[in-house]
């Protein structure tokens, strides 16, 4: 048996991804696993052969076993990043931590200290910076093709059904339950246009809210669960219509059905919309994160950036417009159009992208990437290897707090 060996905290679709792509590769070997749901736990298990002495309800109790692997996987609720990250970075195990770092700065703040004092690698899952189409972006800002970057547009549609599925419904529709939408969702997006930028903004200003899902908003004569609702048919968040919609997909069954039941029958899921989270009417539940948003950014040369996250949209990849003093460039997570100034020359970059773009597709070959690069770093112990440290995500992170600030007083932050 080769490979890194690996401790998973957390096994649900983020853990399963990250382990499978290791297993897959055979450049990581998962040996332990903290997961509470009894079933996950189990079937985790099971997958990746694990020792039955080695499989844990709770990470403390993986933790009390003393260091079981190189490395760790931490894929928890946000909430519960903070504890298992730093008492493993305690212990020595190299952390790939799923995004975001923390719901707090100050949290965040222990987690990179503990990477720091303990000489670890901590890799947060900033997905995006690992994918094909992001690394060809990134070569032709730094090979000067489109001159100095003055102005970015960047959009990230997050799809109806999707924002209604989590945010709405799902584990992440609260902020005291998980974090604000822009770092639960698009701490990534920041994140990724600052790895653009090659450097951090100097103010930040951010506007939006909740406009729709809420009760103000709700139809006359709707009911408080689809199943009893007469607008269900003609709903665009119908459940019935998304969940029964899966039965038969494996990729969908994998997610999101996965959130809203294990059965895999019509009666099952069925069941799950009659008494679960996710049979509720999109205007009955007690969601409370926005559902649109708009971050813009300043940058010390002058340069600006406007970032827009929707949940009325499509869900596909992200968009993006980059304009140059001389050339520009336009993106859509997968073909990359360059337009040269000089000679009025035009380019389309196709960068081969078949991951689709949602956790579940892969982040259009981000999780993957990350993962690979994660173990291959662990492996050689050369930090290099990765795309951002503890420190450059921690100061990412801040801009997300800053904007979000930003958007509840009504002013410019300055960083």
């Amino acid at each position: 048996m080769t490979g890194v060996t690996l401790a998973v905290v957390g096994a649900g679709l983020r853990g399963l991804t990250y382990a499978r792509r290791a297993h897959a590769t055979g450049a990581g070997r998962v040996v332990a696993v903290a997961e509470p749901d009894p079933q996950r736990r189990a079937a985790f298990a099971t997958e990746f052969g694990i020792s039955p002495d080695l499989v844990h309800a709770d990470w403390k109790d993986l933790a009390a076993a003393g260091r079981l692997a190189d490395a760790a996987f931490v894929t928890t609720q946000d909430r519960l990043h903070t504890e298992p990250a730093v008492a493993l970075a305690d212990q020595g195990y190299h952390v790939l931590l799923e995004k975001p770092m923390a719901t707090s700065e100050h949290e965040s703040v222990l987690i990179a200290d503990a990477a720091d004092r303990n000489g670890i690698m901590l890799a947060v899952c900033h997905v995006l910076r690992y994918t094909p189409y992001t690394q060809a972006l990134k070569g032709l800002l730094d090979q000067g093709r489109i001159g100095r970057l003055v102005n970015v547009q960047h959009l990230e549609p997050v799809g109806w059904w999707h924002q209604a599925h989590s945010f709405v419904r799902g584990n992440w529709r609260r902020e005291d339950t998980s974090a604000p939408m822009l770092l639960a969702k698009s701490c990534h997006d920041i994140d990724w246009l600052i790895y653009l930028f090659g450097a951090g903004p100097s103010r930040v200003a951010s506007f939006g809210g909740l406009s729709h899902f809420r009760a103000e908003e709700r139809p006359e004569h709707a009911a408080d669960r689809c199943l009893d609702c007469p607008l269900e048919p003609s709903c665009p968040y119908s459940a019935p219509r998304l969940y029964l919609g899966c039965l038969g997909d494996p990729a969908r069954e994998f997610w999101p059905l996965s959130a809203v039941t294990a059965g895999r029958t019509e009666e099952e899921v069925l069941e799950a919309l009659r008494t679960g989270p996710y049979g509720r009417c999109v205007y009955a539940t007690d969601n409370d994160v926005v559902d649109h948003q708009e971050v813009t950014m300043e940058f010390a040369d002058g340069a600006t950036c406007s970032f827009t996250m929707s949940a009325f949209t499509p869900m596909d990849h992200r968009r993006t417009r980059l304009f140059g003093t001389h050339g520009h460039i336009e993106g859509d997570g997968r073909v990359l159009r360059v337009v040269d100034f000089r000679d009025g020359s035009e380019e389309l970059v196709d960068t081969h992208v078949v991951a689709g773009p949602s956790a579940a597709e892969g982040h259009g070959g981000g999780d993957a990437g990350l993962t690979d690069a994660f173990l291959a770093a662990v492996s050689a112990g050369d930090p290099s290897l990765l795309r951002s440290d503890a420190a450059a995500s921690l100061a990412t992170h801040r801009v997300v707090w800053a904007a979000e600030r930003a958007r509840l007083s009504g002013t410019v932050v300055t960083l």
